[in-house]
């Protein structure tokens, strides 16, 4: 008889390591220097340095204090920091789950799972956000009232490359300009960070899962979200995209009736948890 394998959730960690953050975002003086550090035009600075060779120190120094197993990587001499953030990995430590009526993760992070109400309204963490503020579309809001959004927060140790979760077709990319704030909870607690961050969404027909929505979130120190590709089609398991150096998140929303989330993590976003997953690892299956 095979047993269930239940899911932890974790709680936002406040430790030291989140000192910086901590007075960025809750002391008027951090509030009035974080100002320039959300604007694009920083990180893309900060991009121009970590993709030179200037930036190599850095990446053992990274690999040790995060525990970064490299066994799986594909490479591992870089010729910069970003070109180790954005590493390739082999598709045996990322598989996808066989099932294709499973609802697999795009990516690592630490995923919550929300319901979007009658009136395409979600909330996060005491934030509501509208899917209209989310896609600066009304019209496309409006196919998804009732649905699901599932939101998958990466961290600076996940694997920066995501894929997609079904075999279907894509629409172009759409890109909406905004600002970079970290998308570390004591952020989220204090801004609509999804509505006011760089993003790009994908509108997405697929074959188990009807019609989807995935948008690339932009974070602070982030130096580009890279999709790489337009209007196309798709594979399951396919690699969609990368983000440069940063915390970063996707967001996937579903219509009302296509998918059910896994119980667990559905409990654990109740009790204000996340829960840590793996790109490839079911999360949920169609209905």
């Amino acid at each position: 008889m095979s047993s269930k394998v239940f899911r932890v959730g974790v709680k936002a960690d406040y430790n030291k390591s989140n000192a910086f953050l901590h007075f960025m975002y809750k002391t008027p003086v951090g509030r009035v220097l974080l100002y320039p550090l959300t604007m694009p035009w920083a990180s893309k600075a900060a991009a121009v340095f970590l993709s030179s060779r200037l930036s190599r120190p850095m990446i053992n120094r990274y690999i040790k204090k995060y525990d970064i197993d490299m066994a799986y990587a594909k490479k591992h001499h870089f010729s910069s920091f970003n070109d180790f953030f954005t590493r390739e990995l082999y598709k045996e430590a990322r598989p996808f789950c066989t099932d294709e009526t499973k609802l697999c993760a795009p990516c690592d992070g630490k995923l919550s799972v929300y319901k979007i109400d009658s009136d395409s309204v979600f909330e996060i963490k005491g934030t509501p956000y509208t899917l209209k503020e989310l896609l600066h579309s009304g019209k496309l809001a409006e196919r998804f009232r009732g649905g699901w959004c599932f939101i998958y927060r990466l961290e600076p140790c996940n694997y920066h490359r995501y894929a997609y979760i079904d075999d279907g077709a894509k629409s172009d990319n759409y890109h909406i300009k905004g600002v970079l704030h970290t998308v570390q909870p004591i952020a989220i607690n204090r801004c609509k960070v999804f509505k006011h961050n760089s993003r790009e969404f994908t509108f997405m027909r697929t074959k188990h899962f009807s019609e989807v929505v995935q948008i690339e979130v932009g974070a602070l120190c982030v130096g580009r979200i890279s999709n790489l590709h337009g209007k196309s089609s798709f594979r399951r398991g396919e690699e969609k995209g990368m983000f440069e150096f940063g915390g970063s998140t996707i967001i996937q929303l579903f219509k009302a009736d296509t998918v059910s989330p896994d119980h667990d993590i559905l409990m654990n976003t109740e009790k204000d948890c996340e829960t840590p997953v793996l790109m490839g690892e079911a999360v949920g299956y169609s209905i």
